[in-house]
């Protein structure tokens, strides 16, 4: 009988899905399946990818009520949040559809008379894609939409608080007529994963690596790709600044940075977690953005009552209680709504914190977040770059060039100016610097990550050699 594990509900406790238990050899065999699978799906011209891309852009997209479902029970997100992440991720499909035949290359002057150079990109082989739970829609498409476009075959592998979720998606290519071994989903019990994700990234024929998740795991899959030599694309941690200066259009900084903070529970990677305010407008700016908080009440995203669904599980709840009770230990001031219950959070701001503090520097990834008084806008730049992270950040001015000038100097792989950290499109280059990892998802800086760079000449001359 096949191995399985279950996922509970973590509003209800019931059962939310079972799913097989793969092993390090069924992990194997699904490398072995894509490898088998790599040498036809590579041959296929530009456009019969796209053809097979935009088809399981629009199955994703009619599985849509499924997915919400299971998004639901799996990890207690609210139906807005599941429909956003199918269409976000359906949008991937489509952009990756339009990049099959913008995998090209270069013809480069040689010095050798009578030499043709050229610069080709060619698929790399298989990829392995490991994709968390929070955005799962999202962040699984998005770890293989661009490689399938460069004509690589992949494997993914799912994450355990999620399998159904992303082993809907598998079940989109499948119902796109994608060939077999093309796509492959692996899920697996939470006790076997280390040996799941080793034997996937050993394995000859993964020759890319792409993992999005907790910076701690990330840098266990980063050695594991650099002792087999095989480049590895991570998206990790962040712990995300919006800075606020006295010009801002305070409203609107409090709408950006509350949907920044606090959607999906502040469960995603971009979320907004210290908000950097200049002493100028400090006062103002708290007293807008507390009565916004307070109207952010969490609920079972089962009823679609509240704003807020549940978070994760209880594991996130004692994390961000522990980051709550440290800092108001050290002075800051809680303003909380209800108690939680059970994984229901209601959105949590934190005042009067200073680097004493562990919500300071410490991820809390959920629905709480840092106020910070900055005493001018050096200070708030100061502050932004007082992380180890750097994935994305946001300045609010109505001086644009002075906007500008403060997102420059603030170290992160994505700035937005006047609007929210929290913000995703298909299209762009997306990731981080520091220990918010390195590579880039999206667009043209895609086709980089998931291809190898060929030299190859054709002499049109008679050669002349030495010897």
């Amino acid at each position: 009988m096949a191995r399985s594990f279950t996922r509970l509900n973590p509003v209800t406790g019931a059962v939310a899905s079972v799913a097989h238990a793969a092993t390090a050899e069924d992990a194997r065999a699904a490398a072995g399946a894509a490898l088998a699978a790599f040498a036809p799906w590579s041959a296929l011209g530009p456009n019969a990818r796209r053809d097979a891309l935009l088809a399981a852009s629009a199955a994703l997209a009619g599985k849509t009520d499924v997915f919400v479902a299971a998004m639901r029970e799996e990890i207690g997100a609210t139906e807005a949040w599941a429909r956003f992440n199918v269409g976000l991720a359906a949008g991937m499909l489509r952009e990756a559809a339009s990049l099959t035949t913008q995998v090209g290359g270069d013809v480069i002057p040689s010095d050798k008379p009578g030499c043709l150079a050229m610069a080709v990109r060619v698929p790399a082989g298989v990829v392995l894609g490991i994709a968390p739970w929070n955005a799962p829609v999202i962040l699984g498409v998005r770890a293989i939409a661009t490689p399938l476009a460069c004509g690589n075959t992949v494997v993914l592998k799912a994450s355990e608080l999620c399998p159904r979720t992303h082993g809907i998606i598998g079940e989109a290519f499948a119902a796109a007529g994608f060939p077999p071994g093309v796509v492959n989903v692996i899920t697996n019990a939470p006790e076997d994963a280390a040996d799941v994700v080793g034997a996937l990234i050993d394995h000859p024929a993964v020759r890319r690596v792409n993992f999005t998740g907790s910076t701690v795991v990330g840098r266990i899959v980063a050695e594991r790709a650099a002792r087999n030599l095989k480049p590895a694309l991570l998206e990790l941690g962040g712990k995300a600044p919006l800075v606020v200066l006295e010009d801002a259009d305070l409203d609107e900084a409090v709408r950006a940075a509350a949907f920044g903070a606090f959607m999906n529970q502040g469960q995603i990677c971009m979320s907004t977690e210290r908000i950097i305010v200049v002493d100028a407008v400090a006062d103002e700016f708290t007293r807008k953005f507390l009565e916004k908080a307070a109207t952010l009440r969490a609920g079972d995203p089962a009823e679609a009552r509240t704003p807020l669904g549940a978070v994760v599980d209880l594991k996130t709840v004692r994390h961000v209680q522990a980051l709550l009770e440290d800092a108001a230990a050290h002075g800051a001031r809680v303003h909380a709504g209800r108690p939680a219950d059970g994984v229901l959070m209601d959105a949590v701001v934190v005042t009067g914190v200073t680097d004493a503090m562990r919500i300071y520097a410490e991820e809390s990834f959920g629905p709480v977040v840092a106020l910070i008084r900055a005493v001018d806008e050096a200070d708030a730049i100061r502050l932004a770059n007082d992380t180890q992270y750097g994935l994305s950040a946001a300045v609010f001015s109505r001086d644009i060039g002075r906007a500008l000038n403060a997102a420059q100097k603030i170290r992160s792989g994505i700035c937005h100016i006047n609007g929210p950290t929290v913000h995703d499109e298909a299209q762009m280059p997306f990731g981080g610097v520091g220990a918010s990892g390195y590579g880039r998802f999206g667009g043209r800086a895609g086709i980089d990550e998931f291809t190898d760079l060929r030299w190859i000449t054709i002499e049109t001359r008679t050669g002349h050699f030495p010897i």
